[in-house]
């Protein structure tokens, strides 16, 4: 890749096609994060497994720690924090980096993508392996592969 430095503020425009699919697949990883934790809730409710006393409504019901299916979906929820921030930051470094417009968009879109299959195979719609370990290396290669080029771009 050539090293074609342009301003940032260049690059920081709606204008630049880049910019805009990582905005867009950001917001929609963000978005599915802050669905996780409605699910979760939703999951302690449908198997009424709840953590503290104080959200019991039925005093009947005891506290409980480890419903199999609300652990299935806090692990989920969890693999999404362990994966999805590092991809909001090399995904913006990417962007300023200048890549090569239909790569960086197939990048973005790839981890968008496969972050919510992840989710769908893993918590919602349970299915055997590969499917969780193939969505998880797409998205940890597409990152990886980011990370390194700004590494090379800046040698």
């Amino acid at each position: 890749m050539a090293k074609i430095a342009l301003p940032a503020y260049e690059l920081i425009t709606l204008e630049n096609e880049v910019l805009t699919a990582y905005l867009f697949w950001s917001a929609v990883l963000v978005l599915k994060m802050l669905f996780m934790s409605l699910l979760t809730g939703l999951m302690r409710f449908r198997t009424q497994a709840f953590i503290n006393p104080e959200d019991i409504l039925d005093k009947r019901i005891q506290v409980k720690y480890n419903e199999p299916d609300v652990e299935r979906v806090r692990r989920a929820h969890r693999n999404d924090l362990e994966n999805i921030p590092p991809f909001l930051v090399i995904g913006f470094l990417y962007v300023l980096i200048n890549p090569n417009p239909k790569l960086a968009i197939n990048l973005f879109r790839a981890v968008g993508i496969s972050r919510v299959v992840h989710t769908i195979v893993y918590a919602v719609f349970v299915v055997p392996q590969p499917s969780r370990l193939l969505s998880f290396m797409v998205c940890a290669l597409a990152t990886t592969y980011m990370a390194f080029q700004v590494i090379l771009f800046l040698l």
